[in-house]
């Protein structure tokens, strides 16, 4: 039997990847590199965390410490390690982890990822578990585990004809179960974010925070474009049901105001934040909502410390916090020096 480690359980390591000058970070490559250290930092606070760049010696002269920073070199295209990264499943038999390296093809075609494809296998010897290459086009922000047979998705994302258009429904879920072991997959129909590219990953709009709590975007404003789309969304997560037929506890975040960048109204949710060992890593805008997202998550993440983050330059690229993060669980080491 295979097991699909849920975010909010032990973790071994973070990765990142690190922006670098040809990556389309290019035009505000210091104000990205920043973000990026204010979350590497963070993490570091709390365990290990591994950072694949472009060049180690200038990577490490922008942080102070470098105590539980691990740098790796490799050239990737881009830095979202969420969607790129390998996934940790664990073989409940053997009680052994392994690594589940599926095809990214940059959401669909939609940007070149040859490299990034590459990434996971050309460091797979660094990593404290075997890997296995899947021909299955999936990325990790499409995916939520709640550690208890359960898988949370999107039909706009996983049943996309640009990414596995030989699959239905049924096929999609036979391979699903069959890679992670999950029992049950509960799929949403409704939900997006304007600007985003990832075709309603699930990570930007619920998430689980225990095995029967889902963390949801809901918005309020009858006027703003996505009120129909995630009122209909908070209908189908009232209405989905457990393996016991119990329905799911849910909290609500707010929506953030709109946020553009050259006229374009950018993907900003504070439901793509990152659980780590003893804290959340929380993304926020320079909001009128930020205060309010950070009060509900320190009412909900009991035992962990809420650590806000300014993500607001990562959203011009199209993604947030969990985006550019890859957790992985405490069964799966690093064979570094």
């Amino acid at each position: 039997m295979r097991y699909f480690p849920a975010e909010f359980e032990p973790q071994s390591f973070v990765q990142l990847i690190f922006p670098h000058p040809q990556s389309d970070w290019a035009p505000y490559l210091e104000e990205a590199r920043g973000c990026f250290v204010n979350i590497a930092t963070a993490i570091a606070r709390y365990q290990p965390c591994l950072i694949v760049c472009d060049d180690i010696d200038v990577v490490k002269s922008y942080f102070a410490s470098h105590e539980n920073l691990i740098f790796v070199a490799y050239q990737s295209n881009d830095t979202w390690a969420r969607d790129c990264s390998a996934l940790s499943v664990i073989d409940e038999d053997e009680d052994e982890p392994f690594l589940l390296d599926f095809t990214f093809t940059g959401w669909g075609g939609k940007f070149d990822a040859t490299r990034d494809n590459a990434m996971s296998g050309a460091l797979a010897e660094i990593y404290g578990a075997p890997m296995q290459k899947i021909d299955l086009i999936l990325e990790g922000g499409g995916v939520e585990s709640n550690g208890a047979g359960m898988l949370l998705t999107t039909a706009e994302c996983l049943l996309n004809p640009n990414r596995n258009p030989h699959l239905d429904k049924k096929g999609m879920e036979k391979e699903l179960k069959k890679h992670f072991g999950v029992e049950q997959i509960l799929w949403l129909n409704h939900g997006y974010l304007a600007g985003d590219d990832t075709d309603s990953h699930i990570d930007t709009l619920a998430r689980f925070i225990d095995t029967d709590t889902i963390m949801y975007v809901k918005c309020d404003d009858q006027n703003d474009e996505h009120y129909d789309a995630l009122k209909k969304m908070e209908e189908e997560l009232q209405a989905l049901r457990d393996t016991d037929g119990e329905p799911f506890n849910l909290i609500a975040l707010p929506m953030t105001q709109p946020h553009y960048y050259d006229d374009e109204r950018l993907p900003a949710t504070y439901a793509n934040f990152l659980i780590i060992n003893g804290a959340l890593l929380l993304p926020v805008y320079n909001d009128p909502h930020d205060s309010e997202a950070i009060e509900i998550c320190k009412k909900a993440f009991h035992g962990r410390d809420i650590i806000p983050i300014d993500c607001s330059v990562l959203i011009r690229q199209h993604g947030s916090l969990h985006c550019v993060t890859m957790q992985f669980p405490e069964e799966v080491g690093l064979r570094v020096e």
